[in-house]
């Protein structure tokens, strides 16, 4: 990225940060949970709409950086590695889409 990118990114950086945090906690329990796709995808929309690509691009960035951060706490939390999380992680999609 350039820095004229970087800049760009970095002024609309904090209100999708504050939308992704809205999203996640109406996400986080919600039922049934085949909602979530559906619910996500209404705030991508939203995002693209007001913000276009480069708004998407932060909001993916900003998933990646909490979903990065999570993996880690537990992998620490229960002293697995972060490649047996994501191998769990990886198993219940496979599981999920046998099940279809």
């Amino acid at each position: 990225m350039d820095e004229e990118e970087d800049l760009r990114l970095a002024r609309m950086t904090p209100e999708i940060s504050r939308r992704t945090l809205v999203m996640l906690r109406g996400l986080a329990g919600l039922e049934p949970p085949e909602r979530v796709p559906e619910d996500a995808m209404a705030v991508a929309d939203d995002v693209l709409a007001e913000y276009g690509t480069d708004g998407l691009r932060v909001l993916v960035m900003t998933l990646a950086s909490w979903a990065t951060a999570q993996i880690e706490n537990v992998a620490e939390l229960s002293r697995r590695s972060h490649e047996a999380v994501l191998d769990a992680m990886e198993l219940a999609c496979l599981e999920a889409g046998a099940e279809e």
